[in-house]
């Protein structure tokens, strides 16, 4: 395995706005469930509207005659392809008739900033040609890159209901925009203080300042791309420590929140990381119905995932449903990521019934041992695998670094509540009572993805992983009692993957580091379809829309499709 260079990192809820658990005698097809949950939004039937396509996360549109072969260089199958800034984090979304994608300013889109000009860019263009309609600006935070990371731009994605856009800016703000921008030639909205009407620039229907309304302080950068449960945008913060990463400027300040989409009012909030906070907070969330209870599911900083009711509890406060302790409790937190507790930086993804969540650090925290989560979202509480008790066999209070200190007697105990289906963090798939490189899964930034029964996600020691989404080996115990899946194999891409996987027609794509787009066919059997490579760093998702793969490297978006058809 060669080693990597891993840079910095840089309302109302209806029944019918959620996701349904497939019936008992059907097979489920997530394919299926993300065109239900697309239909409740005012988008094109096979549009891709948010990070994931739909609430679910889970990343398996529909699409026809995706190519697993095409050249950059003499455009085969490349029906277009336009420059985005020098630095592409965020993923693109497509929604009527319009692709956006997130970047920094590299490019210089606008007049009144010429590349030279650092900003946060959220561009948008025409999905037949690629042609550049307008822009949303983010200048600089006065404060640095302690909030505002130099050149690192948008890194999280919109979401689209039909002549509305919302995202997260890198100021910190939660964005509600017009998606015809001025080209309409109307200034939509109560926010009538747009520094111009430029017809290459956004129409700001409303916008939710969070560092200035709940004194909320990102590390680095504020990321979490949106989703709806109904008419409630559901919110990740990204409060973080400061400069020193050891201090949390900001302990009480919510990391989870919930706004009306329509007006940008504040319905709830929750702090529940708090003081426990490890390093920074960018996962974003995910919304789904289990046995007709809505549930919106955040990663956070502190390495646990917390479901709540979107609807919070009619007060301001937020309803906790259920929550659960992504690390061994014995895992410590050590400066610089040193040691091996872990946060969450991937979405959870929600596929037949199940809750799907890996954990990770900041890339430029290097490598190590990480855990991949299968979660039955129906039970209540603390569903941890372990629960944390000192010598006396008492209860402890959550702890920010570690959860407990064997030497001082305290011990992880099974939880009769968990809500655990497996854990893999390794899997001696050959059985010879070793544990190789290629049976261990790391830290990861990725978000899995789902279908017929498989799960597949990368970590960014480069490895690729495919296993059941269902099955377990009672035959290797977890330390935990746990027990791993079925996994069935570990492909190394030899770089550093900061993204995720896309599977259409049966087909698994995933980019990496060096800028390689891997093919696999949707299989138990490794078999490799195609490697092409998009000339410069993919760092994040393939998505497909309208029969289209959408790739963006670090500084061009390509639209690709099969020409003979």
């Amino acid at each position: 395995m060669k080693l990597k260079r891993l840079i910095a990192l840089s309302a109302t809820v209806t029944a019918t706005a959620g996701l349904v658990i497939s019936h008992a005698a059907e097979k489920y097809d997530s394919t299926k469930d993300a065109a239900k949950g697309i239909s409740q939004l005012k988008v094109g039937a096979k549009d891709w509207p948010m990070w994931g396509g739909w609430a679910g996360r889970n990343n398996t549109p529909d699409g026809k005659n995706i190519p697993i072969k095409w050249d950059i260089e003499s455009g085969e199958n490349i029906k277009w392809k336009t420059d985005l800034g020098s630095q592409t984090y965020g993923n693109p979304v497509v929604a009527n008739g319009k692709v956006y994608v997130g970047t920094n300013n590299g490019k210089g889109y606008i007049k009144r900033y010429p590349s030279s000009v650092d900003l946060g860019c959220l561009l948008c263009f025409d999905d037949k040609d690629g042609k550049f309609l307008w822009q949303h600006s983010s200048p600089k935070l006065p404060s640095g890159r302690v909030h505002d990371w130099p050149l690192q731009g948008i890194c999280c994605s919109p979401l689209v209901d039909g002549e509305r856009l919302w995202y997260v800016t890198s100021r910190g703000e939660v964005a509600c925009l017009d998606t015809q921008g001025f080209l309409d030639g109307e200034n939509d909205g109560s926010f009538k203080t747009e520094p111009n009407e430029n017809k290459d620039e956004a129409d700001i229907i409303w916008s939710y300042d969070m560092m200035a309304k709940l004194n909320t302080s990102q590390h680095n950068m504020c990321s979490c791309s949106v989703t709806l449960a109904g008419d409630i945008l559901l919110v990740n913060t990204s409060n973080g420590v400061d400069e020193s990463h050891i201090n949390i400027p900001s302990p009480d300040a919510p990391s989870f929140i919930a706004l009306d989409k329509n007006t940008g009012e504040l319905l709830w909030t929750d702090s529940s990381p708090g003081r426990n906070i490890v390093h920074g907070q960018w996962s974003s969330p995910t919304y789904f119905v289990a046995n007709d209870q809505g549930q919106a599911v955040y990663s956070g900083g502190d390495g646990w995932v917390y479901s709540f009711d979107p609807k919070g509890d009619g007060n301001g406060k937020s309803k906790l449903l259920w929550k659960l302790d992504c690390n061994p409790k014995d895992a410590k937190a050590i400066l610089g990521g040193r040691g091996t507790r872990n946060e969450g930086i991937g979405t959870p993804i929600f596929y037949d019934g199940y809750v799907y969540i890996a954990v990770g650090q900041d890339p430029e925290h290097g490598e190590g041992i990480s855990h991949f989560w299968c979660i039955d979202p129906n039970k209540r509480g603390d569903v941890s695998s372990t629960l944390a008790q000192d010598k006396d066999g008492k209860p402890l209070e959550h702890r920010r670094l570690q959860a407990i200190e064997p030497e001082k007697g305290e011990k992880a105990v099974p939880n009769k509540n968990s809500a655990v289906v497996w854990r893999y963090s390794k899997y001696d798939r050959d059985g010879n009572k070793k544990i190789d490189f290629e049976e261990t899964f790391h830290r990861t930034i990725g978000t899995a993805v789902a279908k017929d029964g498989l799960v597949f996600i990368a970590d960014y020691s480069g490895l690729f992983h495919c296993m059941d989404a269902k099955e377990i080996d009672k035959s290797q115990p977890n330390e935990d009692g746990t027990f791993p899946p079925k996994v069935y194999w570990a492909y190394d891409m030899f770089a550093a993957s900061w993204g995720s996987p896309l599977i259409v027609e049966n087909k698994v794509y995933m980019g990496d580091e060096d800028g390689d787009i891997v093919i696999f066919k949707l299989s138990k059997e490794q078999e490799q379809l195609g490697e092409i490579n998009m000339g410069n760093a993919v760092y994040s998702t393939p998505i497909v829309a309208n029969d289209t793969l959408y790739i963006a490297n670090k500084s061009v978006l390509f639209a690709i499709t099969d020409q003979k058809n």
